[in-house]
């Protein structure tokens, strides 16, 4: 299993892409950091650099989308989303894996 990236997330990261100029080998780069209210929170940015050994490879709908392997054991099945409503604005995640998120949403424990 892998993570998903939603056709709505897609078209974020791609019109980000766009409004940036950012290179057309630009790779959209998930991750899991330590810190955050809950443990680890989530990481999410813009990369060109992709190492077979150390990452995973996955597109959808367009988006070149990498996960270094490490990241990838707490992040298994999750769903990156983006949200545009009047009380807020920006990417979510739906981890299976997360047993404790904090309010906000950005970090989680597993």
């Amino acid at each position: 299993m892998s993570i998903v990236l939603t056709e709505n997330a897609a078209k974020e990261v791609k019109r980000i892409i766009e409004d940036q100029k950012l290179e057309d080998d630009t790779l959209l780069r998930v991750g899991v950091a330590g810190g955050g209210c809950s443990g680890f929170s989530y990481s999410l940015g813009f990369d060109r650099a992709y190492d077979e050994k150390a990452d995973s490879k996955f597109e959808f709908h367009g988006i070149p989308v990498v996960v270094d392997k490490k990241s990838a054991l707490y992040l298994d099945g999750t769903t990156v989303d983006f949200y545009e409503g009047l009380e807020k604005r920006g990417f979510t995640f739906d981890n299976p894996n997360a047993v404790k998120s904090c309010g906000c949403g950005s970090s989680f424990q597993a």
